[in-house]
């Protein structure tokens, strides 16, 4: 299931490294994206995106990719719900169609525990879906151990 249209891609049925179909690939996705504009996504978020979108263009199926995005630092602010989003930066949050696309598609999305209380943000203003951690220090030694496979955003 390609997330659409975030995180475009060519697809390339003849380049020489493939995935293959029915390998389960594990990755967690370190995203740390400073939001320089608002309006825009969250460039670490878009990146998980179109990660999804390159295997789901090979073929493989979203049940074959098991992928985890910890958000921290700069990129913790897009987390927030349109509500709180809107009080911080006036406008509503750019990033929940995203946020809740990479759901649907079995993408986890999970913030950083620490983050929020660094910034102040309650748990109560993170975006449905959203599992709160209790660091991405742990959170990415824990799936490291489990041999996912770290990309940095």
């Amino acid at each position: 299931m390609p997330i659409l249209p975030y995180g475009s891609i060519m697809p390339l049925p003849h380049a020489g490294v493939q995935p293959q179909k029915n390998k389960i690939y594990k990755a967690l996705f370190d995203v740390t994206s400073e939001i320089n504009d608002p309006h825009q996504l969250d460039a670490g978020l878009e990146h998980v995106a179109r990660a999804v979108n390159v295997f789901a263009s090979a073929g493989v199926s979203t049940q074959h990719m098991k992928f985890v995005v910890i958000l921290h630092g700069p990129s913790t602010f897009a987390i927030l719900n349109n509500d709180e989003y809107k009080k911080k930066y006036g406008i509503d949050n750019p990033n929940i169609p995203l946020i809740q696309d990479l759901i649907k598609a079995g993408v986890h999305v999970d913030v950083c525990g620490q983050a929020l209380a660094d910034f102040k943000i309650e748990h109560s203003w993170v975006e449905k879906g959203v599992q709160i951690d209790l660091s991405a220090l742990a959170t990415t030694v824990i799936y490291g151990d489990m041999g996912y496979a770290y990309m940095k955003m």
